[in-house]
């Protein structure tokens, strides 16, 4: 899979939320992790990550959107639930991607989601947890970018039922 892609949070207020993320975008392979606007107790979530990501992943703390800085061509892409978000099986992901999700009892601040790129949206019927979010949308763009052979026509995984 080419390129590469970072997730990250606005204004996040649980450690374990930052830290269950942070783990899951170290197993996804992300290039980096970041958060804006973190509540004070969040600054040091990543202590609450058991697979230590910022040994080998960066994470990067902005205090505001305004101070967000992504590499050149990299696009930013809010994950939320609005009327005119596009379906996330309906996504195509950009080569060169930052996610960014809302904080656990809000949406995306209106700066940042006029900074977007795009705005994508889970086909669920509400919010989910914010570190599911994040896994979800890192497996969606893992299976839809990755070099995967078509599932089988049949139920299980035998070769045999392509």
């Amino acid at each position: 899979m080419r390129g590469y892609f970072s997730i990250g949070v606005e204004g996040i207020s649980k450690p374990m939320n930052l830290g269950a993320l942070m783990r899951t975008a170290n197993a996804f392979g992300a290039s980096f992790v970041f958060s804006i606007d973190a509540a004070d107790r969040v600054r040091t979530a990543y202590k609450a990550d058991t697979s230590r990501t910022f040994k080998t992943v960066p994470y990067y703390q902005w205090n505001t959107s305004d101070e967000m800085v992504l590499p050149k061509s990299c696009q930013l892409v809010g994950i939320e639930l609005t009327d005119d978000a596009v379906e996330l099986p309906e996504f195509r992901h950009p080569r060169a991607a930052a996610y960014v999700l809302g904080r656990e009892r809000g949406d995306l601040s209106p700066e940042l989601l006029q900074r977007c790129d795009h705005v994508v949206k889970i086909p669920t019927k509400f919010c989910v947890n914010v570190s599911l979010a994040g896994a979800l949308v890192m497996y969606d763009r893992v299976r839809s970018m990755g070099a995967w052979r078509d599932r089988p026509v049949m139920p299980g995984g035998s070769v045999g039922d392509r």
